[in-house]
Formats: C-alpha cells, sequence, structure tokens
C-alpha cells in the first residue's frame, strides 16, 4: 500500500465540503503510517538464515559485454549445479536466459549466439525474435566481416558448412564439410571436405565470399590441426591417415598460394626412430614466415617394455633427480625436440638438444634461448642454476650469455622485436642486447625497489613486466605502487602513475579473458602497449579501496571507480566510453554495474537478491602492531546479528597474509575444502579474525606467534570479545602455524590444524608426491625461510620452530584432519602429531578422510567437514556439549 494511491474515490466518498479535505489530511498524516509501518516493518523485517536456505545462494560470473555496450551476458551458478547463461540489457534490464548455455558472442550488430548442447541459440536483442539452429556444431564470429561460420550436422555422417549472416540469411554453404579454421583476422578460411573417400582442403576469403581455391584437390589423408600465422598469411596442418599414424606436415602460404611439405621419411637430416609431435600448440610460423617451429619425439613402437612392477626401484644418491622426479612426466630421459624447418629452401635444424633442452624464443624467432635444468643437479632448490645459450638461428652459431643463472625463465623476457632479453637479478631488472652482446642493470639507479612481497607461499619477488611500449622504446616496470617506462639500455626512466603518494597500487587492467603473458614453449612472450592511447588501469590501496583508472599520457589517472568495495571484472566497448564492472562487499553480494563516460553508474545486475532479507555481519579492517613494532592489518568479521552489549567468542584463522579478502562476499555454505566458511561462522553468532602474519627468516614460528597474538589483543581490547572463548585453526602452512601457535601461549581455548606440518625434521625429509621432488625445496624457496639450513647441520633451528618439538606443553584440545591422498603435505604429518598427543596423553581426535587430496573435493566429505568444524568449535566456544563424536574423543 503507498500513499501515492490514496485519492477521495478510494476512500469511498464524494465529499463536496472543507471536512472531507481535512479528513484527508488526517487520514495521510496520522491514520496511515499507523496501518503502513507494520506493513514495511513486515516487508523490511530481517530473518535469521539458517542452514535449509544456503541453496539460495550462487556464484554469478560476467561473461560478454556487447559491442555497443547496451547488452551484457553473465552466467549464474547455483551450488546445486545448472548453469543459466543470461542475456541482459543495460539500460532497461530485459533479460533472455538460456540454460546449459556456453560459447557465447554478440554481433556488432546486436545479435546474440550461444551454444547450448548441440544446438545454436540465436537471439535477436533488437526485436527479442529467438531462432534455433539444430545439430550446428563448431561456430565462430568474424567480428571484421560480421560474418557467423559453422558446421551444421545434416546426419551423422554428412556436415554443411554454413556461412550466414547473424540475421540468418545463408551466404555460403559448402555440403561434406569436416572441420574449418578461421585465420586470425578473421578474414580467410580453410575448410577440409571429404568427397567419395577423397579429402579436399579449400581456401575462402570472407572478403569475397564467392572466391574460393582449392589448396589440396584430393588427398587419401585428411588435412588436420591448423595452426596460423600471427599475419593470418601462412598456416601449417597436418595430413592423417585413417589409422591415425601422421603423415607429412605442410605449409600454405596463403599470400603466395603455394604448397610446401615436410615428410619426415625424406627430409635429410631428421633424427632416425623419431616423428612429428603432433599437438598442434607447439608449432610456430615465425613472424617473416621464413621458419616453422615445431617439437619431435622418439617413436613409442619399437621402445622397450616397461619394467615390470615387481621389480625394484633403484635410487642412486648421485642420480641428478630423486627417482619419482625423473620419471614424471616432462622429465624424461629422452624429451621432445624443437626442431626448425625452412620451408622455402627445404633446410631442416635439430634446435634443442639432450644437453640444452629448454628453448626461449626471441620475440623476432631469430634467436634462441636455450638451456638445461639438470646442469647443476643434484641442488635442493625448487629449480637449480642453469647456464644459458643464445642461438643464432641463421648462422646455427652459439654463445653463452648467462652463467649458472638461478633466476627463473618466468623472469626472462624477450622484447617483442627481438632485440634484447629481459630479466630480474639481485633485486633489479637488467636487459640483454643481442646486437651488442652487452647486459645492463636498468633499475639500479632508480630510487625505488622493484621487489617486494607479492604472493603468498613465496618471500620478495619482483613487482612485474607487463610488457613494452608499442614502438619497442621502452620496457614497462612495476614498483610497489607505481607504473615505471624504462629505456632499455637504462638511459632514462620516467614514472607513469603517481600511486605512491596516495599509497595506491596501479597495473594494467587486463579484462578478465585476455592473457597479456603466454608461454611458446618455455618461455614467455612480451605485450606491447601503445602509450599514445588510453590505457585501464587496475587500482588498489593499503586501506581496501580498489577500482579502475583511465591514464594517457597528458593527463594523471582519471577515476572510473575507485571506492572501499571490491571492484573487478571490468568489461568495455573498443572506445572505452561505455563499460562494466562487479562490485562486491562481504555484506554487498556481488553486484554488475554500467557506466558512460559521463554518465551515472547504474547496476543493472543483483545477484542473491535474497540476501537483503536476513541478518548479516559486516567486515572491518583491524591495524595493529607486533613485538617489533611492524605495522599489521586483519580482517574482523562481525556477528551477522551483533549487540555490543553482549561479547562474543571469536575464531581466529590464520594463512600468512589475507587482509586483502576485506570486502569479498563469501556465500554461505556446508560444502568447504577446508571446513571454514566465514559467513556460516557470523551467521552462527560468532566473530572471525584473519590477522596478517609477517614471517622472519629462520624464525617462522615464533613470528607467526607474535603477529596473531598482537592481532588477538588488539581485537580483545575492543571489548567485543570473551577472551575465554577463543578457538584457532589453519590449513596447510597455517595449519603448521596453527598446531605451532598452540604450544606457546594461553590465548585460545582449542584448535584446528589441517593439512598440517608438524616435524619439521621429517618435513624435510619427505617426497612430495604431488611433484615428485623431496619437500626440503619449501625450506629455501617457500615460507619456512631457513636460508640454506638443514636439521641435519642445525637441528636446534628445525625444533625451535617444530611444533611437534614443544609437544608437551600442548594443553588444549586439537583437531587434526587430513586427506589421506594429499600430494602437496604428507598426511603422515598429521598421524606423527596424533601418535605423540596419544602418548603424552593430550586431548584430541584425528579426522582422516579417504580418497581426498589437500582439501576437500567430494561434496558429503565437505559438508561433514563443516558439519564437525561448526560442533568443535560449538563444543568449546559455546558449551553446545551433546555432541557425541567429540563425548566419545575426549572424554
Amino acid at each position: 500500500m503507498s500513499k501515492k494511491n490514496i485519492s477521495p474515490t478510494a476512500l469511498g466518498g464524494n465529499f463536496k465540503s472543507k471536512y472531507q479535505f481535512l479528513f484527508l489530511v488526517l487520514f495521510l498524516l496520522f491514520i496511515l503510517p499507523l496501518v503502513a509501518c507494520p506493513l514495511w516493518g513486515q516487508v523490511r523485517q530481517k530473518k535469521d538464515l539458517t542452514e535449509a536456505d544456503y541453496h539460495l545462494w550462487g556464484n554469478t560470473r560476467m561473461d560478454k559485454f556487447s559491442p555497443d555496450g547496451r547488452w551484457a551476458s553473465y552466467i549464474n551458478i547455483p551450488e546445486s549445479g545448472g548453469d543459466t547463461l543470461f542475456v541482459r540489457s543495460t539500460f532497461n534490464g530485459k533479460k533472455y536466459y538460456i540454460p546449459s548455455g556456453r560459447n557465447s558472442i554478440f554481433t556488432r550488430d546486436n545479435f546474440f549466439y550461444c551454444q547450448n548442447g548441440k544446438d545454436l541459440e540465436c537471439i535477436n536483442l533488437k526485436n527479442g525474435k529467438k531462432q534455433t539452429i539444430s545439430g550446428a556444431a563448431d561456430y565462430q564470429y568474424s567480428n571484421k566481416q560480421n560474418l557467423l561460420i559453422y558446421l551444421n550436422r545434416a546426419s551423422p555422417n554428412n556436415k554443411t558448412l554454413q556461412i550466414q549472416s547473424p540475421s540468418g540469411k545463408i551466404l555460403k554453404s559448402i555440403d561434406n564439410a569436416v572441420q574449418y579454421s578461421l585465420s586470425p583476422n578473421e578474414e580467410l578460411l580453410l575448410c577440409c571436405v571429404l568427397t567419395n573417400g577423397k579429402y579436399g582442403l579449400l581456401l575462402i576469403d570472407l572478403k569475397k565470399i564467392n572466391f574460393e581455391k582449392w589448396v589440396i584437390s584430393s588427398n587419401a589423408n585428411q588435412p588436420t590441426r591448423f595452426v596460423w600465422s600471427k599475419d593470418s598469411k601462412a598456416a601449417t596442418f597436418f595430413s592423417i591417415s585413417k589409422n591415425n599414424s601422421t603423415e607429412p606436415l605442410f605449409y600454405y602460404r596463403a599470400d603466395l598460394d603455394k604448397l610446401f611439405e615436410f615428410n619426415p621419411a625424406l627430409q635429410s637430416g631428421f633424427p632416425e626412430n623419431s616423428a612429428i609431435a603432433r599437438l598442434s600448440d607447439k608449432i610456430i610460423i615465425s613472424d617473416d614466415l621464413q621458419r616453422v617451429f615445431f617439437r619431435i619425439r622418439k617413436n613409442t613402437i619399437n621402445s622397450p617394455p616397461a619394467s615390470s612392477s615387481s621389480s625394484p626401484e633403484i635410487w642412486n644418491t648421485n642420480d641428478k633427480l630423486v627417482y619419482p622426479l625423473k620419471n614424471s612426466e616432462g622429465m624424461q630421459e629422452e624429451p621432445e625436440k624443437v626442431v626448425m624447418w625452412r620451408p622455402v629452401t627445404g633446410g631442416f635444424s635439430q634446435i634443442t638438444t639432450q644437453d640444452l633442452p629448454r628453448i626461449t624464443l626471441s620475440g623476432n624467432q631469430q634467436y634462441a634461448l636455450l638451456s638445461n635444468l639438470l646442469e647443476y643437479e643434484p641442488q635442493f632448490n625448487y629449480e637449480g642454476p642453469s647456464d644459458y645459450y643464445l642461438l643464432n638461428l641463421t648462422t646455427m652459431d652459439k654463445r653463452k650469455i648467462f652463467s649458472k643463472a638461478s633466476f627463473s625463465l618466468n623472469y626472462i623476457i624477450p622484447s617483442p622485436d627481438g632485440r634484447y632479453i629481459v630479466y630480474f637479478k639481485n633485486n633489479d631488472w637488467w636487459t640483454y642486447d643481442i646486437e651488442q652482446d652487452k647486459h645492463t642493470n636498468i633499475t639500479d639507479k632508480i630510487n625505488t625497489s622493484f621487489t617486494g612481497k607479492l604472493r603468498v607461499l613465496v618471500g620478495s619477488s619482483a613487482f612485474g613486466n607487463p610488457g613494452w611500449s608499442a614502438d619497442n622504446k621502452e620496457i614497462l616496470l612495476y614498483d610497489q605502487y607505481d607504473i615505471w617506462a624504462v629505456k632499455p639500455d637504462g638511459s632514462a626512466a620516467r614514472r607513469l602513475t603517481r600511486g605512491r603518494e596516495d599509497q595506491i597500487r596501479y597495473r594494467i587492467g587486463d579484462t578478465p579473458d585476455d592473457n597479456r603473458l603466454y608461454f611458446i614453449y618455455d618461455g614467455l612472450t612480451a605485450f606491447r602497449y601503445d602509450l599514445e592511447k588510453q590505457l585501464i588501469l587496475n587500482a588498489k590501496s593499503d586501506e581496501g579501496k580498489s577500482g579502475y583508472f583511465i591514464w594517457n599520457k597528458n593527463r594523471i589517472e582519471k577515476k572510473i571507480v575507485f571506492e572501499d568495495s571490491y571492484v573487478d571484472q571490468l568489461h568495455y566497448t573498443a572506445d572505452k566510453k561505455k563499460i562494466i564492472y562487479r562490485r562486491q562487499k562481504f555484506d554487498l553480494p556481488p553486484q554488475f554495474v554500467f557506466k558512460e563516460e559521463r554518465g551515472k553508474e547504474n547496476v543493472f545486475l543483483q545477484s542473491n537478491p535474497q540476501h537483503q532479507n536476513y541478518h548479516w555481519g559486516k567486515s572491518e579492517l583491524i591495524h595493529f602492531e607486533n613485538s617489533k613494532h611492524q605495522k599489521l592489518k586483519g580482517v574482523l568479521y562481525y556477528p551477522a546479528v551483533y549487540d555490543s552489549q553482549k561479547k562474543y567468542p571469536m575464531i581466529v584463522n590464520i594463512y600468512e597474509v589475507q587482509s586483502e579478502t576485506l570486502h569479498d562476499y563469501i556465500f554461505p555454505s556446508m560444502y568447504n575444502e577446508t571446513g571454514f566458511n566465514p559467513a556460516v561462522f557470523t551467521l552462527q553468532g560468532y566473530f572471525v579474525f584473519l590477522p596478517d602474519i609477517l614471517n622472519e627468516d629462520e624464525n617462522v614460528g615464533p613470528s607467526s606467534l607474535d603477529c596473531v597474538s598482537a592481532g588477538i589483543e588488539k581485537v580483545i581490547s575492543m571489548g567485543i570479545i570473551d577472551r575465554d572463548k577463543i578457538g584457532l585453526m589453519g590449513h596447510s602452512f597455517g595449519g603448521y602455524e596453527t598446531a605451532f601457535i598452540i604450544n606457546h601461549t594461553k590465548l585460545f581455548k582449542t584448535a584446528i590444524a589441517s593439512g598440517a606440518i608438524t616435524d619439521l625434521t621429517s618435513y624435510f625429509l619427505t617426497i612430495g608426491w604431488g611433484t615428485g621432488r623431496p619437500d626440503m625445496w619449501r625450506f629455501y624457496n617457500e615460507q619456512f625461510r631457513m636460508k640454506g639450513k638443514t636439521p641435519l647441520e642445525n637441528p636446534e633451528d628445525f625444533s625451535r620452530n617444530s611444533p611437534l618439538a614443544s609437544i608437551t606443553n600442548l594443553n588444549i584440545p586439537l583437531l587434526l584432519w587430513s586427506g589421506k591422498v594429499d600430494l602437496q603435505v604428507d598426511w603422515h604429518q598429521s598421524v606423527e602429531y596424533y601418535l605423540a598427543m596419544r602418548r603424552l596423553g593430550k586431548k584430541g581426535i584425528m579426522l582422516l578422510y579417504p580418497q581426498e587430496g589437500h582439501g576437500l573435493t567430494k561434496p558429503k566429505n565437505m559438508e561433514d567437514l563443516t558439519r564437525r568444524v561448526l560442533e568443535w568449535f560449538g563444543y568449546f566456544l559455546k558449551d553446545e556439549k551433546n555432541i557425541e563424536w567429540i563425548n566419545n574423543g575426549i572424554k
């Protein structure tokens, strides 16, 4: 009922006197509120959220944005399964939905296409008409030519290639089509056809739809696995026989209409007992179209049979690699080799060898950087040092450019023009000038640090190198806050952004489906950015704000959105004048926002709208200092129904740095791979605290204790926590921290340590079965930070940081759990601790989940674990004592 619907007629009378008007005023001002308020209160009245309603929640992910910015597609993913693809107007909210829709596109004239099973669905967004193309498969859209291309299965043995306008007008049909491949510039099409038992390959020019030519007119073998050059002027393909054996590799120059053939059996210099490795992502066409790179492998036909499973494994202490790693995938004694073919001259060269099996190609594919991962094995880091050799692919001359270099291939990035190799060494960025054979430190004179704590699991690392300027004259680098453009000879550097002044971290903002760096063989390639044009920047502050800015060379960053929430999933039109992004907070489900260049924002989609009907907590950023006066942060989640006059129990969850989760919206669920869900705990009346931890070298355990204790004391000082009802939990490295901390403080009533490392000495001497590597590398390259020490020479350092060494101090009930096929942390670490607790008479229970790994994946087990975690803390922090499995285990 609303006031605007009240009229004299509605009040039931046709009064003519002034009393009628007075009555109406009195009714509106006094009587109506008495009626309307209870009704409004009922609408606004929030309910307690129980487990029975968790199924109402689900994830929503943005999919595509139409070229004109008037439509967006998104996928709704309920926890119960059954994804649905939606298309929604960014202006008026009109929407369409396709259950199980996938692989969608918007055409430039506002048709929407997606696959739905074996069919192709079409929606004309201008008039709402829908069409289903039955049996359509393998569809693509040429935006450049505004054409839809797909294979239509007229019958099980007959497919027709259809080329049509988005509105449905068929422009070309090719019967008996087998497969097709669209060129990167979307102007050419290769189509394989089968007629009378013979295969042909047809080239179609989409600019002139009726122009076609036969690349191969009749062949017994099928052309397949097409790979195009970047400029779409050339393509490679295999010829496969009916028994699936590989015949020749073909190279077609579309610009010259010339076909070249590489036949291993006839090629001079091709290694005996070898074959081409057929995976298409291993074929590279050089930018100058003169070289084709691919991998070859040893034939397996005549290989000796594998040794009997009853034969012993032979582990030699002088092996370069331990037995499991040596026999793992990618570490074969005969790895695939990269070779180079020159189609025009017929030349052939093997590039990688047994001694130098790893390869990174220069940006113009004129050089190859070669190395050997095993050169200095055995060693005990994750990856050992290597010598690097530069091979000139024209002269085949080779020279060493790095000796015993310990930097990763992830930090060696060739320039797009092929002139330089950029690498990170000793906390600085360097370039190697191929032409001048010269190494230059390009950041040592810049008054900022380009290294810092970037990711969990590892210590300091480079902040990043997103790419190069479009003219190849500058390298783009990140420091903690800003983007720099640096000359490759180190002669000049300029800071493009002004983030340090406001402590805002600027990074180039890729769209979710745009990967700027990608691997070619073993090395990364660099992306180029045009600094004469606008750039979209992602921005984050140290205090939880996030968003996007526009940068150009003539002005400082211009804000698109920057606010105290988590903003991501940016999409934008080609002119960057219309954008959409996702916004969320812990107490705000993800919403999708549309914004024009000079217009107001419009929330065109609110996910999980039922959220507003229930009580919900909030998140708050807490600042504190450890004993060394280092400034730290933590996230504090409030109970869903918070009463400032009460004190509450609190769950503390730990794992290095978690403060960046401040604004993550976490939907309530009983299906959690580690049993931890902050939203569920807040709904059950707990505070939840996630303190950041700064670990010290050789002092990881005590420094964790120091940081966590300081954070908890800060929260206790706020007067909202019952200090006698605090529980601690952590998983993996957090499980280790938990097991250590509870032996050295009386802050906690109980704890849960899962997937935990409990004995540093035995863990040091464990094989990580997921990698095949000895786990001792984790003490040098990862979180334990022992700086090359071992428990064999320095047992006191390991003992001082090991939970097992101080287990006699354990005085609270502890719940342990692990998966029995955990390939990351050996589950016997939990068993060791359980046996020690049992021997010492400590109170505790261990849960072992069969056929589960480091995190649980089976829904039944995830629900079981989450329920047991809630019951464990309920038992000890809320006096919920009627829980049989706990009573049986600790009394």
